[in-house]
């Protein structure tokens, strides 16, 4: 049952992931890698590509916090927990190689980051097979937005693409770990209503 004290809690991370520095407990994927020359119209493609990808991992973010304040089982709690801790690296390495970009983090992030924490909790109140049947879909469409981003990068940014690829891997092992635990396969009507959703956010957050 949800408490005030879990709520103060669930606040103050929202506050973190939206205003605080990110840390990462491993080493970048991109470090000690140097920055290849590319043009102004490619830095700002890249920076653009990458800003999707920081506010994508910001509605991850919220997504595990929904989910696991709302899940039913401990053990399902602790990987939701667990899951969210890697995505908070993401948020450092994306956020850093946005600004190493000459670029800007959507400034509606605050709004993706709401969004998503509701969702997220709605899913949790479904039942724990549904909670992680929604996790594992995201992560499976999240997987397929970072290839994407692999063939659309410039080809000589090789800082991005260390970054993106490390992202993929990481989601990738998120998706199976949730069909693992029983996550049911989600109706058709409710993928293609996520792709929907998530389209939106990558117009919208490449520009602003």
């Amino acid at each position: 049952m949800l408490n005030l004290d879990h709520l103060i809690v669930e606040f103050d991370k929202g506050l973190r992931t939206l205003f605080s520095q990110a840390h990462s407990a491993r080493p970048h994927p991109d470090a000690n890698m140097s920055d290849a020359p590319m043009d102004e119209a490619e830095r700002k493609h890249a920076a653009g590509l990458m800003r999707i990808n920081h506010s994508g991992e910001i509605c991850a973010q919220a997504l595990y916090q929904g989910q696991a304040l709302t899940a039913r089982d401990p053990a399902v709690q602790a990987k939701l927990q667990q899951a969210a801790q890697e995505e908070t690296e993401h948020l450092a390495w994306t956020s850093k190689r946005v600004h190493e970009l000459g670029g800007h983090l959507s400034v509606l992030n605050p709004l993706w980051y709401t969004g998503s924490l509701t969702l997220g909790a709605f899913a949790g109140l479904l039942g724990d097979k549904w909670n992680l049947g929604f996790l594992s879909e995201t992560e499976h469409q999240v997987g397929g937005h970072l290839q994407s981003h692999l063939e659309k990068l410039p080809p000589q940014d090789a800082k991005s693409r260390a970054v993106v690829q490390q992202m993929y891997v990481d989601e990738t092992k998120h998706s199976e770990m949730a069909k693992e635990m029983g996550g049911a396969d989600l109706p058709a009507p409710v993928k293609f209503a996520m792709k929907a959703t998530s389209k939106i956010l990558t117009h919208t957050a490449y520009r602003i």
